[in-house]
């Protein structure tokens, strides 16, 4: 029996052989559906209109602009999977080196932190309101470290597990909140007062620029993952419907979720800033659409964190931490749950916090986002023994286990990066220029390091053979 068709996934940063590969395109869609299915979109999707200032029409925009821009970079970097068969951030190897790798990866690791810190304090927020809808049952300390506790331990099974768990969960989450979400858009369009949605007056074009930012944020920490999840698929499998599959899975969730928050907010301003982020929705919706619909949204968040301590696994075994990957989730686990009741308990915003969590993860993974891209463009395949040699036979140890084409890059576009950007607690000197304004500190990085590691001289190092690939692919995106 293949890895692939094992209940537990055991395989770790060795790359998936051929003859394993039997992953289909079209199962990437339901994993980017899962991998968006959270409220805290309708709680973005209200901060468009109460704090943007932006109409119904400027939101649908966003809507619409923001997953094909960052699940299309998600999609792009996906094609790399299929081609080395690896994690992303073993793929990573490649580009900067054995040890370099290590800066990047662990600025990674520790951002995964912050996101599965936010989807955890919304789930736990999902089973409190559900339990106060129910049984009458009100936060307390106690209460919040139960909830807490019971959604990291669901969310570090099903990571454990492996790839298989993901999809099949991925799957029926996707039709269940599919249905209820039409429950709930039909809902909102029979009880809403349409004539205010749509009396509100324009914002400001800058405004809705920055909107598209800050809701792309989301999915370009989705980036680095890409690969993670196209690995079991064979190198025949086609680019653009690799692609397509990813935009479209993210863009059928996020699309209705945004702009049902912006139409919530309308008669509720004070939505997009509550400390509770998920209770709102027990407050505008009866309790027979609100409580299975949360019920839902839950395993939604579950799967997100899922996939994100999935992920997180590989990291941490590309930073050395010698464990099988189903347990190297733990530390993100533990680490989650602290921070978690620390924002729960602590913190007096949390849609300040969060916002001010995607800027900067957003700005974290765009410096790697623009070198690890500009390599795919150049190379055809990975040398799979070189990705795991961490010695210095490896042919991608490069001078010192550094590619310094690629450190170079990769540094001075994290520092670019930040200097056009501001958040509650860091602003950045060129925070007020056009692109600090529109909230593009994130593209700044992408574009900073593609542009520097492309015109730096190439770094050396064989490629394994390369096999055939889609014809598609192999005119274009070759050397």
């Amino acid at each position: 029996m293949s890895a692939d068709e094992t209940a537990i996934e055991t395989r770790g940063l060795e790359p998936v052989p051929d003859s394993e590969r039997g992953g289909r395109v079209r199962e990437l869609f339901p994993t980017w559906v899962a991998a968006n299915i959270s409220v805290l979109l309708l709680t973005m999707g209200a901060g468009l209109v109460i704090f943007n200032k932006l109409n119904i029409w400027q939101v649908l925009v966003v809507a619409v602009a923001a997953p094909v821009v960052s699940y299309g970079i998600v999609g792009l970097i996906s094609i790399a999977g299929k081609r080395g068969g690896a994690p992303g951030m073993a793929l990573s190897r490649a580009v900067f080196g054995q040890r370099g790798n290590l800066f990047p990866g662990a600025l990674i690791w520790v951002a995964r932190w912050g996101w599965e810190t936010i989807n955890a304090v919304s789930g736990a927020y999902a089973v409190l309101t559900v339990l106060d809808l129910l049984f009458g049952v009100r936060s307390n300390t106690p209460l919040i470290v139960v909830t807490l506790l019971f959604f990291v331990g669901c969310t570090f099974v099903v990571s454990g597990l492996g790839i298989n768990a993901l999809r099949v969960c991925s799957k029926w989450s996707t039709y269940l909140f599919g249905a209820f979400s039409v429950l709930v858009l039909g809902y909102l369009v029979a009880t809403t007062d349409w004539s205010a949605v749509f009396g509100k007056p324009a914002g400001s074009t800058a405004m809705m620029v920055a909107g598209i930012g800050t809701i792309a944020a989301g999915g370009i920490s989705w980036v680095p993952s890409g690969p993670d999840f196209t690995r079991y698929l064979p190198r025949t499998a086609s680019s653009k419907g690799l692609v397509g599959a990813t935009i479209g899975g993210a863009g059928v969730v996020v699309l209705p979720m945004v702009l049902m928050g912006a139409v919530m907010a309308v008669g509720t301003p004070d939505l997009a800033g509550a400390q509770d982020p998920v209770s709102f929705i027990g407050e505008l919706l009866p309790t027979w659409i609100a409580v299975p619909y949360l019920l839902i949204a839950l395993v939604g968040m579950l799967l997100i964190n899922s996939m994100s301590m999935y992920s997180a696994g590989f990291t941490a075994q590309t930073l050395g931490i010698k464990v099988p990957r189903a347990w190297a989730v733990s530390v993100n686990a533990l680490i989650s749950l602290v921070f978690g009741f620390l924002l729960m308990v602590v913190a007096t915003s949390f849609f300040g916090s969060f916002i001010s969590f995607l800027t900067l993860l957003a700005v974290a993974f765009s410096a790697w986002i623009g070198v690890f891209g500009v390599d795919m463009l150049r190379r055809r395949t990975y040398d799979g023994p070189a990705l795991l040699d961490t010695t210095r036979t490896s042919a991608y140890w490069y001078k010192g286990g550094f590619a310094w084409q690629a450190m170079t890059a990769w540094t001075l576009a994290l520092v670019v990066g930040l200097l056009f950007t501001k958040v509650d607690w860091f602003g950045g000197p060129l925070a007020t220029t056009w692109i600090g304004q529109n909230g593009l500190g994130w593209a700044a990085g992408i574009l900073t390091s593609g542009v520097l590691y492309a015109v730096l001289p190439r770094t050396a190092a064989p490629d394994a053979a390369a096999p055939a690939e889609e014809p598609e692919l192999a005119g274009s995106l070759s050397n």
